[in-house]
């Protein structure tokens, strides 16, 4: 199983936000790819996108990841490398 958990915190526009990703096996031979996303601190939505190999998941979890880091979205590995360099 492949996790991503993703955070996204400005407190200028009070923004906190979430994005996790997961990749588990199904019931059937494929793999899901489970997204979930909201605010910090509250329920948020989530979806599950079915894949038939675990090669293509993994390649949309990479398009995922890479999209919401252009937007932001920092690993909890990167932002606690930052708090370190501070």
């Amino acid at each position: 199983m492949t996790a991503v958990n993703l955070r996204r915190v400005d407190p200028a526009p009070n923004m906190r936000r979430f994005y996790w990703l997961v990749m588990q096996p199904d019931l059937f031979g494929g793999v899901l790819l489970a997204k979930e996303w909201g605010r910090i601190g509250a329920h948020g939505r989530m979806v599950a996108e079915p894949y038939d190999s675990e090669a293509l998941a993994a390649d949309a979890l990479q398009r995922h990841v890479e999209c919401k880091r252009r937007r932001g979205y920092m690993s909890s590995v990167d932002l606690h490398a930052g708090q370190q360099k501070s």
